[in-house]
């Protein structure tokens, strides 16, 4: 069984650039969260555009082998082609994360700073990587991974969508098998600044449905007397 939740906060800004998808099509399940980039303008065009876009092939088609190749490939082009539409080149730029799941397996993909995690046994097994400066820090061994949160550079993107590419940008996980207690995050950097691992893991240890998870992190966030950015995620619980 397969139960999911919905954060999808504007925070303290005027307009929501965040935009998240959810869809299940014979028990096949595609969970999508996109950032569409402030700094870009049209940020929430970009982020509502790809999530439709992905939506969209994931409806019609269902998964197949190349299901992650394809939809990031059309979502890249139809939204390139949408800026010359607008003559918006240097804007309408959007992070991507897309988790497909069915009854054997789990895998995603992402491109930019909006995050995957997974956890098993109420344990942190999986988190994407960053495709960010602050991230690049960490390589090269100049920061540590807590350090990304509040990064004077964390708004410095690498790939994004939405930006001509020589090769495919995304990055694409293991095929992981689908089991019982495991639960999946996927959020943007509005939501993981502002709650780290070890505070996703207590509330999911302390939760009863992932609805109740949802709900405990984001009082967590909210409770943050900080200025907020736009913060979106989906839950998801496998049982």
């Amino acid at each position: 069984m397969v139960t999911y939740a919905e954060i999808w906060e504007k925070g303290d800004r005027e307009i929501n650039e965040d935009f998240i998808g959810i869809s299940n099509v014979n028990d096949n399940y595609c969970f999508i969260v996109a950032d569409g980039l402030g700094g870009h303008g049209k940020g929430e065009m970009a982020s509502q555009f790809v999530v439709k876009t992905a939506l969209r092939e994931f409806e019609e088609k269902g998964l197949w082998a190349d299901f992650f190749q394809d939809v990031f490939g059309k979502c890249q082009e139809e939204l390139l082609e949408y800026q010359k539409k607008l003559h918006a080149e240097r804007d309408m730029k959007t992070t991507l994360v897309i988790c497909s799941m069915n009854s054997d397996s789990v895998r995603w993909a992402h491109v930019g700073d909006s995050r995957m995690y997974m956890f098993e046994k109420g344990k942190l097994l999986s988190r994407t990587q960053d495709h960010s400066v602050p991230q690049m820090l960490v390589y090269a061994g100049e920061i540590k991974d807590k350090d990304i949160r509040f990064h004077p550079d964390r708004n410095r993107l690498l790939k994004v969508m939405g930006t001509e590419w020589e090769k495919p940008a995304y990055e694409l996980s293991d095929i992981f098998d689908r089991k019982a207690q495991q639960a999946l995050l996927l959020c943007t950097d509005g939501f993981w600044e502002l709650i780290d691992e070890k505070r996703m893991v207590k509330y999911l240890n302390k939760a009863e449905s992932v609805q109740e998870w949802a709900d405990l992190m984001k009082r967590h966030i909210e409770k943050k007397e900080i200025d907020k950015d736009n913060f979106s995620a989906i839950c998801v619980w496998c049982d």
